[in-house]
């Protein structure tokens, strides 16, 4: 099996840590798996916004035969990016190299034209100004990837990790995304959305209002059945205001928070118990083992057995 080559692009004022995030990723393996390469995407000295500069070896004409490039951010997302950078991307797209547009990135991805009448995504607090520029591409700001097949958007800063894992994912299989989840101390696959993380109350700050007391509760007794109404009843709630104020904590529905929460319970059950899966099924208010089966296909790409012995490396 010949090594996916990865090129990820470099470019003046870059941040570090965007740098860092597909370097990580993909450089954490042997070469046998990546071949990464750092690459100028202009010329003279790199300078990041740390406060040091970066040296490489590697220009544009590595992404001539990369399987994989990654731009992992831009430096201004009104500014527009190098031509050389845009038509490489261009040429990569047409041969169907996978394009990687990490926070940022998917401006320049988009500049290229090459997201045109895609779905893609970004930082949420660049959202509106895409949508301006970008008035042919399909955003979805409330996710924290999208695949589109060769081409895949992530929104901003950290969610570049859970993109790049899914990349890893979909090249050498779950156990090798979670070897390297594993080693860099993160999920391997990160339940949510950006709405978590657009500057909405945390529901700890908030630990005695009735919507956090139910919804505490409801997170210990999640073998139990759940609905909207019953929980707002336990909120003391109307239905209305129940639902407006969980929206406003949360970023999303009853039922898709439910099945966040037992998904995760079943992760922590299966990485730190010897349970049966028909046990933690119940426990985590799945019912059945085939249910929950079913939606770790759907969330994972894994089965619970499968999941279990990957997590613990056997």
């Amino acid at each position: 099996m010949h090594p996916v080559k990865v090129a990820i692009v470099a470019f003046d004022q870059i941040r570090p840590f965007h740098l860092s995030v597909p370097c990580a990723v993909f450089g954490e393996e042997p070469e046998s798996l990546f071949q990464v390469r750092v690459c100028a995407a202009e010329p003279g000295e790199l300078r990041t916004t740390g406060g040091f500069s970066i040296a490489t070896r590697h220009g544009l004409r590595e992404l001539a035969n990369a399987d994989v490039i990654v731009v992992p951010s831009w430096r201004n997302p009104r500014e527009a990016a190098p031509k050389p950078l845009l038509a490489a991307l261009r040429r990569a797209h047409q041969r169907s190299a996978t394009l990687v547009g990490l926070c940022l990135g998917a401006f320049v991805l988009a500049e290229a034209g090459v997201l045109d009448g895609k779905l893609a995504t970004t930082h949420w607090r660049w959202t509106e100004l895409f949508k301006q520029r970008f008035q042919n591409v399909r955003l979805d700001p409330n996710v924290l990837y999208i695949d589109q097949g060769n081409l895949v958007t992530s929104a901003g800063t950290a969610a570049g990790i859970d993109c790049c894992l899914h990349v890893v994912r979909r090249q050498y299989g779950a156990e090798v995304a979670n070897r390297i989840a594993r080693t860099l101390v993160v999920p391997p696959h990160r339940q949510g959305s950006q709405a978590q993380y657009i500057e909405q109350p945390v529901l700890t700050q908030a630990a005695d209002t009735p919507l956090t007391k139910a919804l505490n509760w409801a997170t210990q007794h999640l073998d139990r059945s759940h609905t909207l109404d019953s929980l707002a009843a336990r909120a003391l709630m109307s239905r209305r205001s129940f639902t407006r104020h969980f929206r406003q904590h949360t970023g999303t529905t009853v039922g898709q928070w439910l099945l966040s929460q037992r998904l995760g319970l079943a992760q922590r059950m299966l990485e730190t118990t010897d349970q049966p899966i028909e046990r933690i099924a119940e426990r985590a208010g799945f019912g059945t083992a085939l249910s929950m089966r079913q939606h770790f296909g759907t969330a994972f790409n894994t089965t619970p057995s499968m999941y279990r012995r990957e997590f613990r490396g056997a």
